[in-house]
């Protein structure tokens, strides 16, 4: 402790930075209430999920009927208050529950994440209280599932390029609202989706603070999916386009002031990949965990692989990896927690970036030295090491390349935020 404090105290920017951010004090050891959820979703993953993965991912099948399931385990509505729905738990609870899922199956992670962080959060955040009674409510109980739209074929990394226009309509037939005219793509829960929130430019002059938010319920007219994607992993998890032809959007459902959507968005993003983390860490332990077992089981030279040293190199590797991009995963949900228990005013961006770079890139290092343990049998379909190989890439792409994690990171240390 006092080597840290007189590092920090000699002007060593990043120690001095990391002290001042709460790393002293924190104790992640988790609660008996903490510990319950965590062992009721690893029981649930192993009896509901692990008999049908390869089933799922095979056919890219969504599994519609663990939706029921998860929502009556309060998982689609787990960070959000009582009084909307939810379990009224916290992003360490979320953490958790995110893990234990991507560690059998990184793809129904994925569509929790996605719905919890992404949709339903930006209308907790930034919706009025009548559209939280409409939506977020039932988003909460699980009776609804959302998806939320940002990415288009040509804004991708520059989200602030959005070509989908949303025009004022006055009063007339359809009352006064919005039109919207465009499409989005990459978009998760896009064909299973009730609500969707995408933004869209309201005034294209103003560039990125032209950008708005709407919720757009299935079946209104002009609004549908598009096509669905064929994917290299994570493809029981739904990702598809959305269309926008026409499509009316009455004036209460613009989400959050206009022109405050794309800033709003970089806000939720802060919390969505914290999930991503998470969806990368409980994935890492999965394939490190099948590839302990199987270095156990595996004999060759007339003992179990695992007393040779270079895997038992490997899978030491793997645990450093992961206890490391625990702690950063863990840190930025704990400072969720704290910004969720004083109003917002704790900031987490740097540390959600870093937390979701780290962790991410160490999956896929962990993903890739579990396929080499198994050997030629790590690039057949009979074990896990190759679907965990195929689903991990994906954390480093969603919610933000690892490029722009980075840059996200260093502008937060240089103060250029």
């Amino acid at each position: 402790m006092s080597a840290a404090r007189s590092a920090a105290d000699s002007g060593l920017g990043m120690t001095k930075g990391l002290i001042g951010r709460g790393w002293i004090g924190v104790d992640f050891s988790l609660n008996d209430e903490q510990r319950q959820l965590q062992r009721t979703v690893r029981e649930f993953a192993q009896s509901e999920i692990a008999p049908h993965v390869m089933e799922w991912d095979e056919a890219s099948r969504f599994p519609t009927e663990l939706i029921p399931k998860l929502a009556e385990l309060g998982l689609l509505g787990i960070i959000f208050p009582e009084k909307y729905g939810g379990a009224g738990l916290g992003y360490i609870e979320y953490v958790l529950a995110i893990e234990e899922l991507a560690r059998v199956d990184g793809s129904v992670a994925l569509i929790v994440a996605a719905h919890n962080s992404l949709c339903t959060n930006h209308i907790y955040k930034f919706g009025t209280e009548a559209q939280r009674q409409k939506y977020v409510v039932p988003l909460a109980q699980g009776k609804k599932l959302g998806c939320w739209s940002l990415t288009e074929p040509e804004a991708g990394s520059d989200a602030g390029g959005t070509r989908t226009i949303a025009t004022r309509q006055g009063v007339g037939r359809s009352g006064a609202g919005w039109v919207l005219n465009g499409a989005k793509t990459f978009t998760t829960n896009g064909h299973y989706a009730d609500v969707c929130v995408a933004m869209a430019a309201t005034d294209r002059e103003k560039g990125r603070h032209g950008i708005s938010a709407f919720i757009v319920e299935k079946g209104t007219p002009g609004f549908r999916p598009g096509k669905k994607e064929n994917k290299l992993g994570m493809r029981a998890s739904d990702t598809s386009e959305v269309v926008f032809s026409d499509c009316h959007v009455a004036e209460e459902n613009l989400l959050g002031k206009q022109g405050d959507g794309f800033v709003n968005s970089l806000q939720i993003l802060d919390g969505g990949r914290i999930s991503i983390a998470a969806l990368a860490l409980g994935m890492a332990q999965g394939a490190a965990e099948a590839a302990t077992k199987y270095a156990q089981e595996r004999k060759q030279f007339g003992k179990p692989i695992a007393e040779f040293e270079g895997i038992q190199f490997k899978l030491a590797d793997m645990a450093t990896e992961i206890s490391a991009a625990q702690m950063l995963v863990y840190h930025a949900a704990w400072l969720a927690d704290k910004s969720l228990s004083n109003g917002g005013g704790t900031r987490f961006t740097r540390e959600s970036s870093m937390a979701k770079l780290y962790a991410s890139e160490a999956a896929v290092r962990v993903a890739n030295e579990a396929v080499q343990v198994f050997g030629g049998y790590g690039f057949i379909k009979d074990y896990p090491a190759e679907k965990f190989y195929r689903d991990v890439k994906l954390c480093t792409i969603g919610e933000g390349t690892s490029e722009i994690q980075r840059l996200v990171i260093a502008r937060q240390l240089l103060g250029k935020q």
